[in-house]
């Protein structure tokens, strides 16, 4: 691609300009005093650059939606190509191709039926909280609306999903607004004491879930899990064992399960969906991120065939009533239907399984590192802590990252790679060259 011909020190103007109109997320502002925001011009397959041109590998996929790069020919085919027949029409009294081939798409991949879209993650868990409550108002059973969630999770900051996430940097401002739901024990396998797997962690936190499950199952209407990983815990990762006994706990108490696949799914664990490393099917499946490929926003619902069946009736009041402006917008649905056709043309989970082997073996002096603590590999995701990091390690490690052409955003001590798939093995080198020389500047 030709470089883009920019100003001189566009980056400090763009900067100036970002400042003084723009609230970034999750940020507290006054730190861009001292910290600068990197203002991003183009993207091209794992690379952003900035508006002076220098480069950045994108290690965290743009927030884990980046699947296969940007500037992917056929996605922008796809939406290009979209735009020129219908870009929006109303969902409530009207359909469209587009948002009908998806669904039955979805409903192939995941066995679940009748897609419900959403924008964004936040928004897919909402839905999927709001169906399952409902749902049992819709049997009689209106008691049954709570909630249970993992030590740890996040599935969103929404007030609905606040009352589920468990970072409380998010949640404790907003505690007056937030009901009380029922966490319970994470299995995150990094609590193995010594001669433990991380399947007697699972089986261990298992026995928590049963507890609560028995005590509390007339007013809970379902479990909601990060299935496999819990990302914002710190890539946590945990053994499909505990998957299989939640499902099993779920049936025995008339509980839904609730699979937020909005970050795993999509081929990131190694599979399209992490559940099927379990062999369970949950009764919703929560999908976004990864489902356009990172173009444009989208979310999803699907549910079984007896969830929906118990909204669908005379009664108004047993609908769900649940709306968003843009929902299955065209043009996002064009995107997502271009990303599958990606996976199914190009042989995406297989190629990936043959890239993580060879990542892993090319990460190889980052897992014996004197500092690194529980290096783990699930799929195209790696995770790490830093043994006796600094103050402010994630923030220092960040920026010392970009030094190095490097888009890294560590969580606490924990840093991690979620790359695109497209990620080469001389890619992977540049990766961990600059890790290593990274992280040595971070004492």
């Amino acid at each position: 691609m030709t470089q883009q011909t920019l100003p001189q020190h566009a980056n400090q103007a763009l900067l100036n300009r970002s400042l003084a109109a723009v609230w970034h997320p999750c940020t507290q502002m006054k730190r861009h005093e001292t910290l600068p925001l990197i203002p991003i011009a183009r993207g091209d397959g794992v690379w952003l650059y900035d508006a002076d041109g220098t480069r950045y590998l994108d290690a965290v996929s743009s927030w884990w939606v980046n699947l296969f790069g940007h500037n992917q020919p056929q996605i922008k085919a796809a939406i290009t190509q979209q735009m020129d027949q219908l870009e929006h029409v109303m969902l409530a009294g009207f359909t469209h191709e587009p948002v009908v081939a998806l669904s039955e798409q979805l409903a192939e991949l995941t066995g679940l039926g009748h897609a419900f879209y959403g924008s964004d993650g936040a928004s897919a868990t909402e839905i999927a909280l709001k169906m399952t409550a409902h749902y049992w108002r819709n049997l009689g059973l209106p008691a049954k609306n709570r909630f249970v969630y993992l030590q740890d999770s996040y599935h969103g900051e929404t007030i609905g999903a606040l009352s589920v996430t468990d970072v409380p940097i998010f949640r404790q401002a907003y505690s007056p607004l937030v009901r009380d739901n029922f966490a319970v024990q994470s299995p995150d396998a990094r609590q193995a004491q010594p001669g433990q797997s991380a399947r007697d962690v699972a089986l261990w936190a298992i026995e928590d879930l049963a507890r609560v499950l028995a005590a509390q199952h007339h007013e809970i209407a379902a479990l909601i899990v990060e299935p496999l990983i819990q990302g914002a815990a710190g890539m946590a990762m945990y053994d499909p064992i505990y998957l299989q006994q939640a499902r099993a706990l779920c049936d025995q108490y008339q509980v839904l399960l609730i699979a937020d696949e909005i970050a795993v799914g999509f081929g990131r664990t190694g599979t399209m969906f992490a559940c099927e490393q379990a062999q369970i099917k949950p009764d919703l499946i929560c999908l976004s991120k990864g489902i356009t490929g990172g173009y444009l926003p989208l979310a999803a619902v699907l549910c079984s065939d007896a969830v929906y069946t118990a909204f669908y009736a005379d009664e108004t009041a047993k609908a769900f009533l649940h709306s968003h402006s843009y929902t299955g917008n065209p043009l996002a649905c064009a995107a997502a239907l271009a990303t599958l056709a990606i996976f199914r043309d190009q042989d995406v989970i297989a190629q990936n399984q043959r890239k993580a082997a060879e990542f892993n073996r090319i990460f190889a002096p980052l897992a014996t590192h004197p500092r690194v603590r529980h290096w783990r590999n699930c799929g195209m995701i790696w995770a790490f802590e830093i043994a006796d990091a600094p103050a402010q390690f994630a923030t220092l490690c960040f920026t010392e990252a970009l030094k190095e052409g490097l888009l890294l955003r560590p969580i606490g001590h924990t840093v991690y790679f979620m790359p695109p798939y497209i990620m080469t093995a001389e890619d992977a080198q540049f990766l961990l060259a600059g890790t290593l020389n990274a992280l040595a500047r971070c004492w």
